[in-house]
């Protein structure tokens, strides 16, 4: 995955990026609010929202709070009052006591009113594994929020999306789930925040690597598990196509369906559990619309059917490189069978 180093560019990370684009837009639009757990003083956890209280103050940047069921409403009421809240879920799972909150409102008030009440609302969740967490800070929730009409659900996986994807997030007036994979919080590319590069919004996938033996399906965190099983497959003479996903709601079916059907292969690579997961659907999807051009079974890679296990485990839990290239051997053998 290369992309070309801009002028203005300096090493930067995905939390910055996150950050500038939390000031950027807090700067342009005196709606825009951030709420949640340690984010004022602290600057959150993960330092995300670091200096947006010292820069907007505590009316707009506001502690709250161990209560997620009353941030979450908290901010449907800002919403319909004509703010656009802006929500940190410290961690993953403990966004789960706000799922009332979630899908009795959250999701239903546009529909609720005939369009009338926009929802515009953010909820940003740090999510999935590779940062040695415990119970509770390593889920992949990400099936849930998408089994959930009346949700838009995104996840970036590099710098340049994380501002741009958080940035229209904002803008929007539907919900949006954004989930920050954790384990990509440090990492750096070249990028100008200056000048930040325009990005696909919201519903678009991006094909991060052309192929042509077999396409893996991938977003956030798995994505750079998959860039290196591509770099390794070249050895055994594969050329693996990788498509990030970006948007799980909506969903991209024509970027996906046009890179399955060029390469008659598909492999599903994320961190969330095989059994219910977003893979299925995926792969349901796949199968409906590229039936007739695939060569083989749409394989899936996915974490294991248990509750997220203790850090010393989890490198066997979580997705890698070798179980992603024993999915595309089998992909071969069963074209070949």
């Amino acid at each position: 995955m290369t992309t070309a180093v801009r002028a203005g560019a300096r090493p930067a990370s995905m939390a910055q990026a996150l950050n500038r684009a939390l000031r950027d837009a807090m700067a342009e639009d005196p709606s825009v609010h951030v709420l949640g757990e340690d984010v004022g003083a602290l600057g959150g956890v993960f330092r995300v929202t670091d200096g947006l209280v010292k820069e907007f103050g505590e009316d707009r940047c506001t502690d709250t709070p161990l209560a997620e069921a009353g941030i979450l409403g908290t901010a449907v009421g800002m919403a319909m009052y004509g703010l656009r809240p802006v929500v940190e879920m410290q961690f993953d799972a403990f966004a789960y006591p706000s799922f009332e909150q979630l899908i009795s409102h959250v999701a239903r008030m546009r529909n609720r009113t005939r369009g009338a009440m926009p929802m515009p609302l953010t909820i940003r969740v740090p999510y999935g594994g590779g940062i040695g967490g415990v119970e509770h800070h390593s889920d992949s929730s990400e099936a849930y929020y998408m089994a959930t009409p009346g949700l838009h659900v995104v996840t970036p996986a590099t710098v340049a999306d994380a501002y741009g994807l958080l940035r229209e997030a904002i803008a929007s007036d539907d919900p949006v789930v954004f989930l920050e994979p954790k384990r990509l919080y440090w990492s750096k590319t070249e990028w100008d925040p200056e000048t930040p590069e325009a990005v696909p919004g919201i519903g678009r996938a991006a094909v991060r690597r052309r192929g042509t033996s077999a396409t893996l399906i991938t977003y956030g965190p798995s994505l750079p598990v998959c860039i290196e099983a591509a770099e390794a497959a070249t050895d055994e003479g594969w050329d693996l196509e990788v498509v990030d996903l970006r948007s799980l709601v909506p969903f991209d079916e024509e970027t996906v369906c046009a890179s399955v059907r060029r390469t008659g292969r598909a492999v599903i690579v994320h961190e969330s559990t095989g059994f219910g997961g977003p893979g299925g659907e995926i792969a349901a999807r796949i199968t409906e619309r590229c039936f007739h051009h695939l060569e083989a079974p749409v394989l899936r890679v996915a974490g294991f059917d248990i509750p997220y296990p203790p850090p010393m485990l989890e490198r066997h839990h979580l997705p890698g490189v070798d179980r992603v290239l024993d999915a595309v051997a089998r992909l071969q053998w069963e074209a070949d069978s």
